[in-house]
């Protein structure tokens, strides 16, 4: 099958096909992007008109269909235009997973603002510091966010406030509410001239050491990312077709696509690829207040629910929750996750626990407004390690030290040039100048790649244990751990040693009802990795570990919080 697959990669992005893929200048750069791709998301979500019909949001008992969301779109951006926001001006947004956070995005992207995506997690010195690095003219904030912001608000005093799903106005504090901007405009959508490069979003980094950064991500990079999603979905079928397993009135009448967004849409994973994907196709995208298995399933049930992509902690927590053997779960078509790896484990449960969907994942980058690669189905289980092989946007190699490229097998740095790939950082020139060089993004991934372009993620370049001068990749370790079928979550990192420099360490969380300890772990490990990759350093924890708003372990405030002699 991975002969079919070259075969239909190379068939699908030829001159005169659908994924055609061009190289063009970019910032002086050589860049592959899809010659047929739109220009701008403004062209993308236009497009979707055709879908007047459809059902687009959902989230509760609240619905919007395509026709009723272009209109409010059309409305908050013909607002936003008579508050003298125009091309290239900043609007922020501020809010939980509501259906306003997806219509404000349109509106503000189709009138060529910049969407300034605000973590939701941020308290209000962090609110302070995201406001005055972009500069936005005005906020789109929910009561919870207002509420933090509102004892700083002197130290940002310029933005004007619109307030969604308002419970209260704050005291002494001029506050728009949403329902106001929609109805105060009737006309047509503001007109924009906008470039493909011309800037489109700034998301945050993680920040996982000093400030968060904004990543400026631009028409050209997100369209793109679109384009990369679809052609890996497309490209799987086709192959599946070749092979016999699937017939084109298969693809024909595959179902509307209706996603269930778990993850936040500050983010890439949840926004760029899972709700932009689902738009493109006029599907029906489901929302929820905050992540919860039980009522994920009663919305998989519900919605009829094609795919469901969060981080994979959430697919495992779906599959084990009581519920899971009571519930309907047969729309389900893909079931994975992104964010973080998929264990190999897990692609095999989601194979055989859920009788119709297939297993998949996605990696990338908010550099790279998305995934750099994805792999799914018959490819995943196959190579359940592996993230894929890379999207046709973009050039990859994998470096050494010196930046000299490497033979397949070797691990070494992962280097990506394309259209996804981000302007540069917000204020940020020197990191934009580290992170990117000659137009390769240096991802700060170490990965090898085999001889058929598959990519095998081994770990951060500054999250590797260098044990006595060994490397010891944290993923290959916790892939291991997850085997033992008492484990629920788990993250491996490097604890100082005063002899070898570092030492493997690994805290972990036992499933509920189960019986874990560290000398449990060491047994099931030995064997199944050398001896100096199993952890020294064991915390075994009933609380669920720390993770950032995108579901991630964060791992230096775990290690803060874990004294060595606690451990086993």
């Amino acid at each position: 099958m991975y002969r079919e697959l070259k075969q239909v990669r190379a068939e699908m992005t030829a001159p005169g096909a659908d994924f055609e893929i061009s190289r063009v200048t970019v910032r002086g750069v050589p860049t592959l992007a899809y010659r047929n791709a739109p220009d701008s998301l403004r062209d993308f979500w236009l497009s979707t008109q055709q879908y007047a019909e459809r059902d687009y949001l959902v989230y509760r008992d609240e619905r919007w269909t395509y026709e009723q969301a272009h209109a409010e779109v059309r409305a908050i951006a013909g607002w936003l235009a008579t508050q003298g926001v125009g091309p290239g001006d900043r609007v922020a947004i501020a809010m939980r997973n509501y259906p306003e956070h997806m219509l404000c995005y349109w509106a503000i992207t189709s009138m060529g603002a910049v969407v300034v995506g605000m973590n939701a997690w941020w308290v209000g010195p962090e609110m302070v510091y995201g406001i005055q690095d972009s500069r936005p003219k005005i906020i789109f904030a929910d009561q919870e966010r207002l509420d933090r912001l509102m004892p700083v608000r002197d130290q940002v005093p310029e933005p004007l406030l619109v307030g969604v799903r308002l419970e209260r106005t704050p005291p002494g504090e001029q506050v728009v509410s949403y329902e106001r901007t929609v109805r105060a405009y009737d006309g047509a959508a503001p007109a924009a001239d906008i470039h493909p490069d011309d800037d489109a979003c700034i998301f945050y980094t993680s920040g996982t050491t000093g400030k968060p950064k904004g990543a400026l991500q631009t028409h050209r990079g997100c369209v793109n990312n679109i384009w990369n999603v679809l052609f890996g979905a497309a490209s799987t079928a086709r192959v599946r077709i070749r092979l016999g397993k699937m017939t084109e009135a298969d693809l024909e009448n595959m179902p509307i696509p209706a996603a269930l967004i778990t993850t936040p849409l500050f983010h890439v994973t949840a926004m760029n690829c899972g709700a932009h994907s689902c738009t493109a196709n006029g599907g029906k995208i489901v929302l929820m207040y905050k992540w919860d298995a039980a009522e994920a399933l009663r919305l998989i049930e519900q919605e009829r629910v094609t795919g469901m992509s969060g981080v994979p902690v959430m697919a495992r927590e779906l599959m084990a929750h009581p519920d899971f053997p009571n519930r309907d779960t047969s729309s389900l078509l893909a079931l994975g996750g992104g964010g973080a790896q998929l264990q190999p484990d897990l692609v095999a449960r989601i194979e055989q626990n859920v009788a119709t969907a297939r297993p998949g994942t996605g990696y990338g980058m908010t550099e790279t407004c998305g995934i750099i690669t994805s792999i799914s189905g018959d490819f995943f289980v196959d190579r359940p390690e592996s993230a894929g092989p890379g999207c046709p946007t973009f050039d990859v190699e994998i470096r050494d030290l010196d930046g000299a490229a490497l033979p397949p097998g070797e691990v070494g740095e992962l280097v990506v040039r394309g259209a996804p790939v981000i302007r540069g950082y917000l204020n940020r020139p020197e990191d934009t100048a580290e992170t990117i060089r000659d137009g390769w993004l240096h991802t700060g991934d170490l990965a090898r790649m085999d001889e058929d372009g598959f990519i095998y993620i081994v770990d951060r370049i500054k999250d590797m244990v260098l044990r006595g001068g060994e490397n010891v990749y944290c993923a290959e370790v916790e892939s291991a751990i997850f085997k033992h079928d008492a484990v629920a979550e788990c993250t491996v990192f490097g604890v100082p040693d005063d002899r070898l420099g570092e030492e493997v360490g690994a805290c972990v969380v036992p499933k509920a009802g189960t019986s874990l300890t560290a000398e449990m772990l060491r047994q099931h490990l030995d064997g199944l990795i050398a001896r100096h990759k199993v952890p020294r350093y064991i915390w075994v924890r009933e609380d669920p570990l720390p993770r950032n708003a995108n579901g991630k372990f964060m791992k230096r405030q775990l290690k803060e919080e874990l004294a060595r002699d606690d451990a086993a």
